[in-house]
């Protein structure tokens, strides 16, 4: 693997946060500097981490930036639950995000395990 880039988790990260400027144009404007800042920082934070631990020398460091970005993916379900109950999400947009940051969720344990060795 010569690049972060390759990594299928970055990817997939990186499809998560096209989806979610995407689903929050519509958020209320009042909104901007609330949740829909919030819910695009912790979604950018994601990959962000990934390819910043990637650059790191060491497991310790790697695994550091890690676990920072299931954090923010843990944030980011929690934030999309509250847009779905405060009915800025639809059932099908809060369904097909939660099912991406689920995929990534299973992907990022899996490759913390991993690096764990």
């Amino acid at each position: 693997m010569s690049t972060f880039r390759d990594l299928k988790i970055w990817q997939k990260a990186m499809i998560l946060v096209t989806k979610i400027y995407f689903k929050t144009t519509n958020f209320p404007k009042e909104e901007i500097y609330g949740l829909t800042s919030q819910i695009k920082t912790s979604s950018i934070s994601i990959p962000s981490n990934i390819a910043e631990g990637y650059g790191r020398k060491g497991k310790k460091d790697y695994l550091k930036f890690l676990n920072i970005s299931m954090s923010s993916l843990f944030e980011l379900q929690t934030q999309i639950e509250i847009a779905f109950n405060l009915k800025f999400l639809s059932k099908n947009d809060f369904d097909e995000i939660f099912d991406s940051t689920r995929e990534i969720e299973r992907m990022l344990s899996s490759f913390i395990k991993k690096i764990e060795g």
